[in-house]
């Protein structure tokens, strides 16, 4: 499999500058153009982390975890040197569909789908656009509208500022329409790589189960000043999300108990010719798809004999801050976060555990600066990533939401060098 995928992709190295020619024919406006960038990064840790890919996607530093001498086994340091960030797309511009301008987009990286598939092609975005003078209609696999591409931290981290910020990839619906300087988004999603946790681990069985897609709708707002060289976005939105985790009990009865939840969002952007300014708030149910801290947990046995329960979700707060000079050559650059577990929605069963991902940790937070150095399709980028963690332990016969207690804080500090070359 791993043959045909670089067979693939090296006959598309050859293949598209002839479709390339094809397009300044203009042959029915059809052509496709290769972009991406060679990255590599170079980072030191001082503790041992919560991350993906052989410690590349970082999210938080790693919870004590004590030897028989009572010494934090996960107080040491690691270091990686890694490339597989590096990332090919082709934009393909298509003839009109029935007048209808159409474009698509294809793009992969060599992330993998798990450490054991580390160096593996693994697919990032694939969509078909449709647009209208005032309407845009996306089918495909793209970034959750909770991910604002037009504002989002700048780091140079792969984790992109992610757990503060929400970072999942989903296949999906989504309408856009402009009214003036309004952008109104209407999108339903499915889960494939980005999935929730549950009594099986990651699934997106549990979304499909339910029979209702992810919910999403969004109003963003911009002004633009171009004589003044600035632009100011801002906006928010709401998404509703419902899955089953079990379709039948431990005791095998049939059942079909649900964890629904919203999701609310807000942001900003101001973008000045010496600086821009960044920054979103979310307030998130059961947002473990997000790689963010959440879950859920058993807030009522309705039927002790058959195992029949009610759930509730966990809330998590998030804010984060994002600053960075607009210089072509130089830009310094600073982010900052702040999350925090406000336990579940409603008191939950002495007894029972909470399902999700960092359940266990009361608040984090983050503070990175950075450094970045551009000449042509070359950059050079240094990052300073300080993370700090309060972990404790879940005990709902004294905390009856699940939020954690006696609380212990941990630290890690990431020195990331990123090396670019952009195609």
């Amino acid at each position: 499999m791993r043959k045909k995928t670089f067979s693939f992709l090296f006959l598309t190295a050859f293949i598209a500058p002839l479709l390339l020619n094809a397009e300044e024919k203009n042959y029915n406006n059809y052509g496709i153009k290769i972009g991406g960038f060679i990255k590599n990064d170079f980072f030191y840790d001082s503790r041992q982390t919560v991350a993906a890919r052989e410690g590349h996607f970082l999210l938080w530093p790693a919870e004590p975890s004590r030897d028989i001498e009572n010494n934090d086994i996960n107080e040491a340091s690691s270091f990686n040197f890694l490339s597989i960030q590096t990332r090919l797309n082709l934009a393909v511009s298509a003839p009109d569909f029935f007048g209808v301008k159409t474009s698509g987009l294809i793009e992969g990286a060599f992330f993998g789908h798990s450490n054991h598939d580390i160096n593996g092609f693994r697919l990032r975005h694939a969509f078909v656009k449709l647009e209208w003078e005032n309407s845009e209609l996306l089918f495909g696999q793209f970034w959750n509208p909770l991910f604002v591409t037009s504002s989002f931290p700048d780091v140079v981290s792969f984790n992109t500022g992610c757990p503060f910020q929400p970072f999942s990839r989903n296949p999906q619906i989504r309408l856009t329409q402009k009214a003036g300087n309004f952008d109104i988004i209407a999108a339903v999603l499915s889960q494939r790589d980005f999935a929730n946790i549950g009594p099986a681990g990651a699934s997106s069985s549990y979304l499909r189960n339910s029979g209702i897609p992810d919910i999403h709708f969004q109003a963003h707002y911009t002004i633009d000043e171009p004589d003044a060289g600035s632009q100011f976005i801002f906006g928010g939105g709401a998404a509703y999300k419902k899955i089953i985790p079990e379709l039948v009990t431990e005791e095998d009865y049939r059942t079909n108990a649900a964890v629904a939840g919203i999701t609310y969002m807000g942001f900003a952007k101001a973008k000045f010719q010496p600086v821009t300014i960044k920054a979103q708030y979310l307030l998130g149910q059961n947002g473990n798809d997000l790689l963010m801290p959440g879950g859920y947990g058993i807030s009522e046995i309705t039927d002790a004999e058959k195992g029949t329960v009610k759930y509730s979700p966990t809330q998590t707060r998030a804010y984060w801050l994002d600053l960075h000079t607009n210089g072509e050559a130089f830009q310094f650059g600073v982010f900052c976060g702040l999350s925090e577990n406000l336990g579940a929605t409603k008191e939950l069963v002495e007894g029972t555990e909470i399902t999700g991902l960092g359940t266990e940790i009361k608040s984090l937070y983050r503070i990175a600066p950075r450094m970045v150095l551009n000449s042509g399709k070359a950059r050079f980028a240094l990052e300073f990533e300080y993370t700090g963690a309060n972990f404790g332990s879940i005990d709902i016969s004294e905390e009856r939401k699940g939020i954690p207690v006696n609380t212990e804080e941990v630290s890690n500090l990431r020195i990331l060098f990123g090396v670019y070359l952009f195609l």
